[in-house]
């Protein structure tokens, strides 16, 4: 009951409602005693007997600076330890109030706040301020409608400027891109698709954009063009949905492997052996290019920076496998780098891995986790991102909700290699890459599989150890390594993983088969030497993830800043 007295006395205090909710917005997280300060501070400025009343003695309006500063630390807002908490807590209560007094804090610069999305989603009949980027501005006779977006949703705010309301200068300059703050009334909206508009009484512009040279505009650009302005091709339809389901694909990876115990590893971007064995790897080095020290004709990486040739990963799996060899269940997810000069729209020079590793784990077990935590992602995204898939749905891919639903229903088939390729063979298809055993998979062939004769996704195991990673388990014919691939509808394989070979002398074997070098592998081979348990791993590219629940052709548009041959900018 004492609370609700206080609120009241801070409503009756607070008595223009623009500027009581103003206050109760940026200090709704204190307690009612605080609020009403806040109030009174607000209104009637920071008087003795305000701060006598509600900063408890002996701080009070002349002395609270001083005990303040006598419990900072070197400018830092941390507090003498020996001060009761409740002490710190009005301290800082006061310090914050009198900067908001001086003009040197605005609450309304605070994370805390109604985003677009909670508007969206309140109920009218409130006033309400809205941040964010203008999206279009249409004008009426006497009326003008603007969208804003703050990226926190699909979905704009239409904002109504009612004739009047806002001087005719300030209106000249909400033009389309430029950042600005609205308050106003938010009101039911007449409009269809839309449940709430906002009726603007004051603007803030923060940025102006100048609308001729703004590059978005409402009729649209090209993909390709939009690439050329990464760094602004974010604020539109597309581009936003992509990133936001790209953050709760990131989510959702780290609750997955969280919630079943498995150790989050950061492995490292910098690595001296070349885990797939390809060699197609960036050179990390401080060496002077234009005149390299050399040894036998050849340059002396002895005396580079870390004394030997460095490179860019390739992936984390190798030294997650250590962790494995003692948490038992660990994951690693970050960039990894491939150098391969290729210039399609399935390839990027820079992109990101999830890659889980278990111990006492065999292939059948690593095909379970793997199937179970596709379809999760995919439920999450469901769940999680119903605007989002349902442009992506309308205006990129049409069949993207109904394969993702098909996905997570279907229980994913399971065959080797071998019975793959009798498949292919017996199909009476014309391939551009022709099938025979050996040979690997192509995206025509992995389509095949999962769209027209299968049907649903589709685990293939047992490949020859030719086409595969030398860390792959042998299989007992000598011919075949325990690899599997996950192929989806649409895209083919979207996850690639095996059995690791576990055993000293096959691994070591395998490594001078491959034709590479022992000594940067020694530590991975001194694994096998020192309690060696089975254990199995996968890689899931997140590129190649957000293009299969977005429908996004190019893996280009679906990372940030992309890395190609020929491009590395922003």
């Amino acid at each position: 009951m004492r609370a609700k007295r206080l609120h009241r006395r801070a409503f009756a205090v607070a008595h223009d409602a623009d500027m009581r909710q103003r206050v109760i917005g940026g200090y709704g997280h204190l307690s009612a005693e605080r609020i009403n300060f806040a109030c009174e501070v607000a209104f009637r400025g920071p008087s003795d007997a305000a701060v006598a009343r509600h900063v408890p003695a002996p701080i009070n309006a002349q002395s609270y600076a001083r005990r303040r500063n006598t419990h900072a630390r070197a400018g830092q807002r941390g507090f003498d330890s020996r001060v009761a908490r409740s002490d710190h807590n009005h301290i800082e209560t006061a310090h914050q109030l009198q900067l908001y007094q001086l003009g040197k804090l605005s609450h309304r610069m605070d994370y805390r706040r109604n985003y677009i999305k909670h508007l969206l989603e309140s109920q009218p009949k409130q006033s309400v301020s809205a941040y964010g980027w203008v999206k279009t501005r249409r004008d009426s006779k006497g009326v003008h409608f603007v969208q804003i977006n703050d990226g926190s949703c699909f979905a704009d705010l239409q904002v109504v400027i009612p004739d009047g309301a806002i001087a005719e200068d300030l209106i000249k300059r909400i033009t389309v891109g430029a950042c600005v703050r609205f308050e106003g009334d938010l009101v039911e909206s007449p409009a269809s698709g839309q449940r709430v508009e906002l009726t603007a009484k004051h603007v803030e512009i923060f940025g102006d954009a100048d609308p001729v040279s703004y590059p978005l505009q409402k009729k649209g650009a090209s993909f390709e063009f939009l690439r050329e302005i990464s760094h602004l091709r974010v604020r539109g339809n597309t581009f936003g949905a992509v990133f936001r389901i790209r953050n709760e694909l990131s989510w959702a990876t780290h609750k997955f492997f969280h919630d079943r115990g498995f150790l989050y590893v950061h492995t490292p971007i910098i690595s001296a052996s070349d885990c797939e064995g390809a060699g197609a790897m960036f050179t990390v080095t401080t060496l002077d290019l234009e005149n390299p020290p050399r040894k036998n004709e050849k340059v002396d990486f002895a005396q580079d920076f870390f004394a030997r040739q460095a490179y860019l990963t390739v992936s984390g799996q190798l030294n997650v496998e250590c962790f494995a060899q003692a948490f038992t269940n660990c994951y690693t997810f970050g960039p990894t780098f491939r150098a391969e000069n290729s210039s399609t729209a399935r390839h990027l020079a820079e992109f990101w891995m999830i890659e889980p590793e278990q111990a006492f784990c065999d292939l059948e077990g690593n095909i379970n986790l793997a199937e179970e935590y596709l379809k999760y992602l995919i439920e999450h995204v469901l769940q999680n991102c119903a605007q989002d898939l349902a442009f992506f749905n309308q205006r990129i891919e049409p069949t993207v909700i109904e394969t993702l639903e098909h996905v997570r229903e279907s229980a994913f088939e399971r065959i080797t290699y071998t019975e793959a390729i009798k498949l292919l063979e017996q199909s009476g298809e014309t391939f551009e890459y022709p099938v025979s055993w050996g040979c690997d998979l192509q995206s025509e062939h992995e389509r095949y599989l999962t769209e027209k004769k299968i049907g649903k996704p589709v685990i293939v195991t047992d490949y020859p150890k030719q086409i595969k990673a030398f860390y792959m388990r042998m299989n007992d014919d000598e011919k075949t390594v325990r690899a599997m691939d996950v192929l989806v509808p649409r895209i083919g394989e979207i996850i690639g993983g095996s059995q690791r070979e576990e055993r000293h002398d096959v691994l070591l074997h395998r490594i001078r088969e491959a034709g590479l070098p022992e000594e940067p592998y020694w530590w991975y081979l001194d694994l096998r030497k020192y309690g060696s348990a089975p254990h199995s791993g996968f890689g899931l590219g997140l590129e190649r993830m957000l293009m299969y629940v977005t429908g996004m052709k190019n893996i280009r548009d679906v990372i940030p800043f992309y890395r190609v041959p020929g491009s590395a900018e922003f």
